[in-house]
């Protein structure tokens, strides 16, 4: 059987010095392919994700991105190699504009950016109209469209996003997670932590249920909607 396009292997680690958070997890996506990291506050969700991406330390596991091990490798060095992260907060310049956050977004490129820029303002058409507003000054909603914009900017082999619905309304968080899907169709593989379980199952090709840094379930979205442990412990019945 081959292996997953991006895959996060038995991770175990933590932050620094700290104690471990992970404990042998492991999470992995394929292309055109939404997978969703979901379960209970503080079970390791997001730090999975930051494994993955670089950004703490896996003293045990791999990561492996299109059958190369990247275990080693630095975040600016992942994002180099393909992987689109957009974090959870501090995930715009609030100062520039929507365009030039946009143009940060193509910091590695050396070639014509206009057609992807286009292809971004396609997928958010709000973008568009707002490309000369400064991007602090646009609603929680469009600040997020604005970051997945500016990571697709680099044209990523892999997005990754950590809670991309964080504190935007129910309307807002249902348009996200259409354009998340558009996204998908393109065949960029899409690992995302999300804090609306529910919803974030319901459109997840590939799911993954974290208690205390380790898999809890693994399965499609629709085989963990119709758990009916995972439904009585993080869907309220």
């Amino acid at each position: 059987m081959s292996e997953p396009f991006l895959i996060g292997d038995t991770m175990t680690g933590g932050y620094g010095k700290g104690p471990d958070i992970l404990h042998g997890c492991t999470i992995a996506v394929e292309k055109g392919e939404i997978a969703v990291i979901v379960g209970p506050n503080g079970a390791g969700k997001s730090t999975a994700m930051k494994a993955v991406f670089g950004m703490l330390n896996v003293h045990s596991g791999s990561v492996r991105l299109d059958g190369e091990d990247i275990t080693a490798l630095s975040p600016q060095d992942r994002v180099i190699k393909g992987m689109g992260f957009v974090p959870q907060v501090r995930n715009i310049f609030a100062s520039m504009t929507v365009e030039e956050n946009l143009e940060m977004g193509a910091f590695i490129r050396e070639d014509d950016i206009k057609q992807t820029m286009e292809q971004v303002y396609d997928l958010f058409p709000i973008l568009r109209d707002k490309r000369n507003q400064a991007a602090g000054e646009l609603s929680g909603g469009q600040r997020q469209q604005v970051a997945v914009g500016r990571a697709l900017m680099t044209q990523p082999k892999v997005l990754m996003l950590d809670e991309p619905t964080a504190g935007v309304s129910p309307i807002v968080m249902d348009e996200l997670f259409d354009r998340i899907i558009e996204v998908a169709r393109t065949g960029i593989p899409i690992l995302m932590v999300e804090q609306n379980a529910r919803q974030a199952l319901e459109i997840a090709d590939k799911a993954y249920v974290l208690v205390q840094g380790a898999n809890a379930h693994t399965g499609t979205g629709k085989e963990l909607l119709a758990n009916p442990e995972v439904r009585a412990s993080f869907l309220g019945g």
